[in-house]
């Protein structure tokens, strides 16, 4: 759940939610359908979306072994599937908390930063082709999140942006 409808709720546990309490609550509802069909379009759609990203991956890494082309797609996989999460829930902390660690590590250990970068930036191509500028506004943020966390905040270039991508 959204942290800052969460703790409005355990605030008003003996009492009426105050106006300016209801303000956040009433922008999540307001925005919630369009989070859910941003949500069922990322889930029915991930695996040609997915796809189109490691045909192009395999293209741009010829001479690359398959089993690292491989690990970083099921990790974007994953990556989307935390990002769709985080969207529909309003909640940066989800993906922060699902990504800590493993991600980042596992990226540093076989070192594949050139390979993510590509693949990131293939994946937001691709969701060009599915996402509408609204849906893509409510997923870009959590993305954003998520590559930087990824390929950790030492790194050179710094994560796509919405505005980056003409979003």
């Amino acid at each position: 759940m959204h942290p800052q409808l969460e703790s409005i709720f355990n605030e008003a546990e003996n009492r009426y939610l105050k106006v300016e309490e209801l303000d956040p609550l009433d922008q999540y509802v307001t925005s919630l359908p369009d989070r859910l069909q941003t949500y069922r379009v990322l889930r029915d759609r991930e695996t040609t979306i997915m796809q189109a990203v490691a045909d192009s991956l395999v293209t741009a890494f010829p001479n690359e072994k398959h089993e690292r082309l491989e690990r970083s797609i099921k990790h974007a996989m994953l990556v989307l599937r935390y990002a769709a999460m985080g969207m529909l829930l309003e909640d940066e902390a989800f993906i922060q908390n699902r990504l800590k660690g493993w991600l980042a590590e596992t990226v540093k250990a076989y070192n594949t930063y050139d390979i993510e970068r590509k693949l990131y930036t293939l994946l937001d191509q691709q969701l060009t082709n599915f996402l509408n500028s609204q849906q893509a506004s409510l997923l870009q943020p959590m993305l954003n999140l998520a590559q930087a966390t990824l390929l950790g905040e030492d790194q050179e270039e710094e994560p796509l942006t919405a505005s980056a991508l003409g979003w």
